[in-house]
């Protein structure tokens, strides 16, 4: 049975994956929005991917290793072993957004409990927990040591997740 898989490429190697897939018949989506890209000399819109490194096909799962032959394809995403199947109205439902794509916004994949660094604005090189996610981030600092806790709102653009929570935060100065 044919289901959406999310394939994981080389860097920047999106796009050549996608014509290899095409060419081996295979159905695949590679998500595009334009974005205006500045060199030295000039500016242009260009086609770039939504996600970085991503793109989805639409295979039956014993049929994987033509995906995975294909130049450029590093893996097919799975969690704890078993792959990720992307239920087909997700896949639509990108497809319906990106007809607007003036609208389309990246949003941070940061979950409430998760433990982030602010990397921009007064707060830079600050860690803490995220609280909830609504527009705005609410940043929460516990010192468990004296059982207090204190939370800053802050641009959920503005964190990033911390993979380490020993890893020392940077100079912020």
């Amino acid at each position: 049975m044919e289901h959406w898989y999310a394939i994981y490429t080389r860097p920047r190697h999106e796009k050549k994956v996608y014509e290899g897939l095409i060419e081996k018949e295979i159905t695949a989506y590679l998500p595009l929005i334009k974005r205006v890209r500045q060199w030295k000399d000039r500016k242009k819109k260009v086609d770039m991917p939504l996600f970085s490194s991503y793109l989805f096909v639409r295979i039956d799962y014993k049929n994987r290793f033509d995906v995975l032959q294909t130049k450029g394809v590093v893996k097919i995403v799975n969690f704890n072993g078993v792959p990720a199947v992307i239920p087909d109205w997700q896949i639509e439902s990108l497809k319906q957004m990106l007809e607007h794509p003036e609208k389309i916004q990246l949003e941070n994949y940061i979950k409430p409990g998760e433990l982030v660094v602010i990397e921009e604005g007064p707060f830079r090189g600050l860690k803490g927990m995220v609280k909830s996610l609504r527009g705005k981030t609410r940043l929460v600092v516990s010192i468990e040591g004296i059982m207090q806790t204190v939370s800053v709102e802050i641009d959920s653009d503005y964190v990033k997740k911390v993979r380490d929570p020993q890893e020392p935060v940077r100079d912020v100065y």
